[in-house]
């Protein structure tokens, strides 16, 4: 399979060369970039020298010839590219907002016309793995509501409210330097940000509501002095009481055979770099906390974007994202 990463010089860009270096049946020949055309990948991404000798280059739509096109793009640039993929026979995973929501919805949350909207599975292969299996195009979640959801996923029907408090790392900000992302702004701190208005919540009442939730839905992220990760703490307050046993049970049950959420201690540490979602549980009875750890960058964005183009062409889903996390 023939892979095109069109705006591969974030973040996520380097994250999808990075892991697919490792897939058994995918080969990136079209790294895109505007700004670096002509320059090679290493000398941005310098951590995957000797790795590949891709050069940045910026062709047209028409011509670029691959059989997967991932969108790293910007939110609302997006929208000018997946029909134009779509028509020359490409399937598209779109790494940015732009399909994730009701075209309504999405024009409220971000504040944009939507110039060329159609309905796209949203891609949590957990919960929606067979909406996205085979299909041409697919819309990558976000990284808050990828953790989030998976945190409060089993309970969700049985929850009245649910209120996540994030906690993200620095490179969710992208690479782009800014006040707010400055090494003494962030350095031994911890801040909250878009405190009641984030536009991730859009996502997460969306896949809530999609579980049959009626609950209410709150969140609150905070940036702290990491590169990499989300810690996600979902307060989930329950109509009924559970006791832990009952909480655990229903957590196993729900996540049974999911290869990528593994019930245990969530420390950011140990799934840096993987696609893995770590999540542990506790009840006092009427409020049930769940915590989950993702890397922003994987589960949260790149690696995510792989599993579902691996449930999309038939490959194996784990295919280029079988790796450890890195810990210490």
């Amino acid at each position: 399979m023939k892979i095109a990463i069109i705006g591969a010089s974030g973040y996520t860009g380097g994250d999808l060369i990075r892991l697919l270096l490792t897939h058994s049946a995918a080969e990136v020949v079209t790294a895109t970039s505007r700004k670096l055309d002509g320059k090679r990948v290493d000398s941005v991404h310098p951590h995957l020298k000797g790795l590949t000798d891709l050069t940045f280059r910026n062709p047209s739509v028409d011509r670029m010839d691959a059989d997967v096109a991932f969108l790293a793009v910007p939110h609302t640039a997006a929208m000018g590219y997946v029909r134009g993929l779509l028509e020359r026979g490409m399937k598209v995973v779109d790494l940015s907002a732009d399909y994730r929501l009701p075209k309504e919805v999405f024009e409220k949350t971000y504040g944009v016309p939507h110039t060329d909207y159609f309905p796209a599975p949203y891609g949590l292969p957990e919960l929606h793995r067979d909406e996205v299996k085979g299909v041409p195009f697919v819309s990558n979640p976000g990284c808050f509501p990828t953790g989030a959801t998976l945190a409060a996923a089993p309970l969700a029907k049985m929850a009245k409210a649910v209120i996540f408090d994030s906690k993200t790392g620095v490179s969710g900000a992208g690479n782009s330097p800014s006040a707010t992302t400055h090494y003494p702004a962030v350095a031994d701190n911890i801040g909250p940000y878009k405190w009641t208005r984030h536009r991730h919540l859009a996502e997460m009442k969306q896949e809530l509501a999609r579980l049959g939730s009626g609950a209410g839905v709150y969140f609150t992220p905070h940036l702290v002095p990491v590169n990499r990760g989300i810690l996600t703490t979902a307060h989930i307050l329950l109509r009924e009481p559970l006791e832990q046993k009952e909480v655990e049970a229903l957590y196993r049950k729900y996540y049974e055979g999911e290869f990528f959420v593994r019930l245990q201690a969530p420390v950011l540490a140990a799934v840096r770099g993987t696609n893995f979602c770590d999540i542990a549980v506790e009840s006092e009875g009427e409020r049930v906390v769940a915590v989950s750890a993702i890397d922003n960058l994987v589960k949260g964005a790149s690696g995510q974007a792989i599993q579902n183009m691996n449930l999309m062409c038939g490959f194996p889903e784990q295919d280029g994202l079988r790796g450890a996390g890195v810990l210490p």
